[in-house]
């Protein structure tokens, strides 16, 4: 019989591996978070700042965003380049969020233009 400790790292190693199955377990990914704030090309209106820890913290949950967002740098701007992300994609999922959290009389995020793009 194996010790319970070799038991525990087998059943990780064993999530781990098969990637769907770790990511329905876990919904927030613990390891690597990535940067905590992100800076979103927002067009001729300007760069749009992304708190991304803070919406980690908020949602407690990556897929959100991640679901149509890779998780890797610059991924929005590669999909925009690649003419694989509709126009104002990103703002509409954004604005649809922060609307439904506000209508449930919790603190959300910006929704007008000039709340989150920064000419600059």
């Amino acid at each position: 019989m194996f010790p319970l400790k070799y038991l525990a790292i087998l059943m990780t190693a064993l999530f781990l591996a098969t990637g769907s199955a770790a990511e329905e377990s876990w919904p927030m990914q613990q390891e690597n978070k990535g940067e905590a704030q992100i800076v979103i090309n927002g067009g001729k209106t300007g760069n749009v700042p992304f708190p991304h820890h803070a919406h980690q913290r908020s949602l407690s949950d990556c897929k959100p965003c991640h679901e149509l967002f890779p998780q890797e740098k610059g991924a929005v701007e590669k999909l925009k380049a690649d003419g694989r992300l509709k126009k104002k994609l990103v703002m509409k999922t954004c604005q649809s969020c922060h609307r439904k959290i506000k209508k449930t009389g919790e603190k959300s995020g910006p929704i007008g233009c000039k709340d989150c793009h920064s000419i600059r």
